[in-house]
Order: C-alpha cells, then structure tokens, then sequence
C-alpha cells in the first residue's frame, strides 16, 4: 500500500475567478446523466456538412462518435471564420530566434491552406493517402497539417529533432506517399540540416514519390533526390475546398513510443477529436476566440496537433508559437513575448518551468505577465515546488490579488484532449494533476479491475471512452485491443495512479518501461535498439533517472563487444552518444553511459530495469527471485 501525498490545498482567489467563465461542475453533472446527450451538445457548436444524431456506438474495444455525420474539421478551424469578420483577426503569430516574425489572419490562412492543398491534389494526394511532414516549427509545418487534412489525407508529423532511422521507420510504417520537410530548422542557434535527414531517410524508400521541400535559405547549395518538389510549386495550382468525410474518418497518424517495439502510430478522427479538443481548450484552459493563446510545445507532438493547430483555430483564437529554446537568445526572451502580444493563456512543460525556476525571478522583473489568465501545464509531473514558484512569481502570488492560475492536468496522445485536470476554479492539490473531466469515468484498480479504496497506489484507468480517444494503432489492431482488454476495468494507461480523499489524481508514474524526458514519450526499446546498433555495443539497458530540469534523463548500461573495452578512455562514450543522437535525436541522447559486464536478467533472459533502477537511486532492489544467477 502506498499512501497519497498529503500537500495543501490552495483555494483560488476572487481576483482570478472573477476573470473566469465555464462551470465545469454543471458540465460534470450533465455528461454524468447523459453523456451522449452531452457530447452531441457540444458537437452542435461546428461545422457539419451532415449534423450527427448519434453520440456513442460502442462494441469494446471499438468505437464510433457522431458516425451518422459528416464534416472536415478544416470548415470549423478556418472557413467559418474566414467568411465573416473573424477573417481579418490573427489566427497565428509565428516567432523564431532569428527575430522572424509572421503574423498570418485566418483569411490569409484559409487561403494559404487552399492553395497548399490544390497543390498537394496535383501531385496525387486524395482522401485516405498518408502524407510524412517532418517540418520545423513554422506557419509552414501548420499548412502542411491543414492542407491534408483539408483533402481528407492523413497527415503524420514527425518531430524534426528525430533522426534519420525514426523518420525511416515511420515513413515505412505509415505507408507515406508524399513527404514534405524543410532545408533547415534552428534550436539555439545552430541550423539543423532536415533535408539532409529526409533525403537519407527515403533512400531506400520506392513507395515515397514526392519529396516537397520548402527552402528557407535560398542560396543553400546542395543535391537534390530526383523526387524533390518545390514547396512554392504548390501554390501555383488555384484552390482547393474542403472534401466531406464521415466523422470517424482518419485525420492523422501520430508515432508514441511504447514499452516495446516500434513506436506506434495512433489514429485519430475528424469528428470526435475536434470536439472534444476544443471543448476543453475552452472549458478546462478559459480560451475565447480572440484570446491569443501560447503553446510552447512542437508540432510533432500531442500538445502541438491540439493545441497549436486544431483546437484554436476551430475557437477562433489567436495561436503564438516559437520556434526554438525557450532561453535563447537570452533568459528574458519567453516573457518579453509574453508582455508584448499580451499572451491570456500559457500552454507549457514543467521541465520549462523548471528552467525559469532555475534562472530565478530576476529574469521576470520588468516585465508585465498580468494579460495572463491561465498558465496550464502537462506532459510530465508538475512537482509541488514548481507549481508554487510559477503561482507565486507567473500568476501573480497566493492571495487576493493574483492575476491568473496554474493549472495541471493530464492526458496522452492516445487521448487526444485533456482527461484529468485541476479546472481553474478548483482548488489547487499542488502534486495531484485533478479530477476526472467532463464526460470522462476515470478509476484507479488493481489488476483484476477492482476500484481501489483512496490512497491505495494502482491503475489508472478509463471506463467508458471519450470522443477525443485513439480509434486504432495504424496496422496493429491487436496492440490497439490490448489497451482495452489487458484489464477488465476498462482502457488501461499505463500509468500508476492513487487518489485522495477529494476525488484528486496524482499520476505516479509509469507501469512499463516508457521513459519520459522533458515531456517526451521515449521508449527504452528504441534507445536500446539504437545503442546495440554500435559497432562496440553488444548489449544495453537503459533507464530513467529524476532530473532536477528534464524530470527524467537517459542513463544507459552497456555490455562491449570484444575488442573495444581498451577504448573506453578514449572517446567511446561520446561515440556511442553521438549515434544514438543521430538515430533518435537529441532528446533520447543518454545523459550518461555505464560500461558494465552484465546485466540483470530474469531466467527466461528479460532485463530487469528495475534493478538497474535501484542501484542508480541507492533504492531496495525488491523481490529478486527471478534473477538469474
């Protein structure tokens, strides 16, 4: 038995209520009696070609919502407010650390997204085609995600700071007709050569017959693959209206890492993901349209799909977005942005406010955060100290007086929107990310799918779906089953949970061996399939280890091959970085690498990590009965 942690609960101060709108206890209640009613409620506030008039139909572990209606989320998040006086507002303000800057209303976007997709049609594209965008971020990855979607294609984001086999693998398994990326993207101020990427990644790839590149740095000099599209030959082609599909079409493919194998490419839909994406964009994060709204995530990940594209634009807000570090060129950068377009809600990772917290308040003086309402935060852990700092010094303080409100909240990429959260106008449980949402009947269990008493460590699982969920894992629908039959209860997370008294969440962490580094999804197979890929590495363990800035780093065991142990002092470990940053990218670089001469392994030949764990924590290794040896 695990006990909860017990911190206090902070209660949040008129000053900031008053700023509010939403009553998330009267929408609680509604989904409660109704669900179905509830969600078609919601789902009358789009764009529908063919309004739905069913909710849920569900035939574990498959589901549909809204399947008798027809839509293309492309009308709720650009024609709807491009046909009136919505047309003439920002719908993104784009920033990079070169000082670039675009301002592009949802007229100019609309248009762009027409013409971008007319193009994408001329080269083959149609409904159902797999398109591979692997775009730095910038209006033009946005485009790109828009201009398929818009044509019924499914679009899949690679994040640009993956290497050349990710990308390979995903291309492969996604079955990309069409790839899109850029020359060049920055991060602190060094270029990163993405077509260099790309055009090795399709080497080998026949199935590929496009490459669209868009060039930022026209007197680049290089070789082109024979299969290379200029991205400006795109718009030259006029434009392209939105293509009707059903509500359960695919919209995109989105790769998480799992505990084993390749990463998984999860599929979401046009109808039930817009919905619920946009309802907790304004429910659980207070964003109106007009707001302007600043996400500091990418692109290639969750957060960026929902809430950089998606979700705002079908509200009609304004979305801010940065390519680059948060503290380059200086620290004060982040919050002169946040002063000068007088951001209302901050979208951002614990491991960023950890970094503010690190280079401490003087980085905020001068600078005037008061436009800020809500300051939300997910992806990893928000440790109680963190949130107390980004209260205290972001929000405005602790009592009467206060501007805004820190807010965590929890979700996956197989989710696809928020599902536990801390709504603004609850109390705060500083370590516990909050209560199930709106249309959402979370539980903790054991693994017989018992609901456990409060304060007893288990499961965190879903009862009945929510219509932003994953409808299947592209070309594994056993994997896809296995999340909801592996435990009767429901759809199991992954993730270890315990609740309190008040009905509050904390997410322990997870069940399996899925590493989670600054907010990203890495699984430990990938980094070791990378490590062993090393002409010195015969085999490797890796495993997570708590970072004061990360929340997790990568420390990586290693067993050499015969013949390399000499060349332990003389640069090996920084060549064996070196590859798995090449394969992977950056952030499943192992922080540190041990040379070992075994590993600990159960007789039927399973590392067991936890061992490894507890040796690098100083912790009791538990039950070791199944160690071999």
């Amino acid at each position: 038995m695990t006990d909860a942690p017990r911190p206090d609960r902070w209660f949040v101060p008129q000053s900031v209520l008053r700023r509010l709108q939403g009553n998330p206890d009267a929408d609680i209640e509604a989904a409660r009696r109704d669900p179905d009613a509830f969600w078609l409620d919601q789902a009358r506030t789009f764009e529908w070609t063919k309004a739905p008039t069913t909710g849920l139909t569900w035939d574990r572990p498959h589901m549909q919502w809204f399947a008798d209606g027809e839509t293309n989320i492309t009308l709720s998040a650009l024609d709807r407010h491009a046909r009136g006086e919505a047309r003439t507002r920002a719908a993104l303000i784009w920033l990079s650390e070169t000082e670039e800057a675009q301002v592009i209303t949802y007229g100019m976007l609309h248009e762009r997204v027409e013409r971008a997709a007319a193009g994408l049609r001329a080269l083959g594209v149609t409904a159902g085609d797999r398109v591979v965008i692997y775009m730095p971020l910038t209006p033009e990855g946005v485009i790109a995600m828009l201009a398929c979607a818009r044509l019924g294609a499914v679009h899949s984001v690679v994040y640009a700071g993956l290497g050349v086999g990710a990308l390979r693998d995903r291309i492969t398994d996604a079955g990309a007709r069409v790839v899109i990326t850029a020359d060049v993207g920055y991060r602190r101020g060094k270029l990163v050569d993405l077509y260099a990427i790309a055009s090795e990644a399709i080497a080998d790839l026949g199935g590929v017959e496009h490459l669209v590149l868009w060039e930022r740095i026209k007197t680049y000099q290089r070789e082109h693959d024979a299969r290379t599209v200029p991205w400006e030959s795109l718009f030259t082609h006029g434009r392209a209206g939105a293509v009707p599909v059903n509500a359960e079409h695919p919209l995109y493919v989105l790769y998480t890492s799992g505990s084993t194998g390749k990463p998984k490419g999860v599929i979401h839909t046009h109808g039930g993901y817009m919905v619920a994406s946009t309802y907790h964009l304004g429910q659980l994060f207070d964003v109106r349209a007009g707001d302007v709204f600043f996400c500091t995530s990418d692109i290639g990940w969750i957060v960026g799909h929902s809430y950089i594209v998606y979700a705002p634009l079908a509200a009609g807000a304004t979305v801010l977005f940065r390519e680059g570090a948060p503290d380059f060129p200086d620290p004060g950068v982040f919050w002169r942005t946040v002063e000068r377009y007088g951001v209302n809600v901050l979208f951002t990772a614990p491991t960023a406010l950890r970094l503010f917290m690190k280079l401490g308040p003087d980085v905020l003086k001068g600078h005037d955060l008061s436009s800020l309402r809500v300051i939300a935060c997910a992806g990893e852990a928000l440790n109680p100290e963190a949130w107390r700092w980004a209260q205290e010094h972001l929000a405005g303080g602790l009592e009467e007086g206060a501007h805004a409100v820190v807010i965590d909240h929890w979700w996956q990429t197989e989710l696809g929107a928020p599902i536990l959260g801390t709504h603004p106008r609850w109390p705060a449980r500083p370590g516990f990310v909050g209560r199930p949402l709106a249309g959402v009947d979370a539980d903790v269990v054991d693994e017989q799918g018992h609901s456990l008493p409060d304060g007893v460590q288990g499961h965190l699982v879903l009862r009945r779906p929510t219509p932003g969920m994953m409808r299947g894992i592209h070309g594994n629908p056993e994997k896809y089953a296995q999340v909801w039959t592996e435990n009767p209860a429901g759809y199991l997370s992954g993730d270890l949970a315990v609740r309190d008294e008040h009905g509050y969440i904390s997410i322990l962490g997870r069940a399996d061996d899925v590493l989670n580094v600054a907010g990203h999804r890495i699984g430990s197979a990938d980094v070791e399939d990378a490590l062993v890929a090393h002409p010195a590495v015969a085999e490797a363990a890796v495993i997570g280890v708590p970072d004061d800035l990360k929340g997790e780093s990568i420390v990586a065991h290693v067993i050499l091959r015969r013949g390399f142990e000499d060349q332990v002092g003389r640069g090996l470990r920084a060549s064996i970085s070196e590859h798995v940053r090449r394969e992977l990218g950056p952030i499943a670089t192992p922080g540190e690498i041990r040379v070992v001469t075994a590993l600990p392994k159960t007789r039927s030949g399973k590392i067991m990590r936890r061992v490894l764990r507890a040796q690098a924590l100083g912790q009791d290794p538990g039950d070791l009965t199944t160690l071999e040896g």
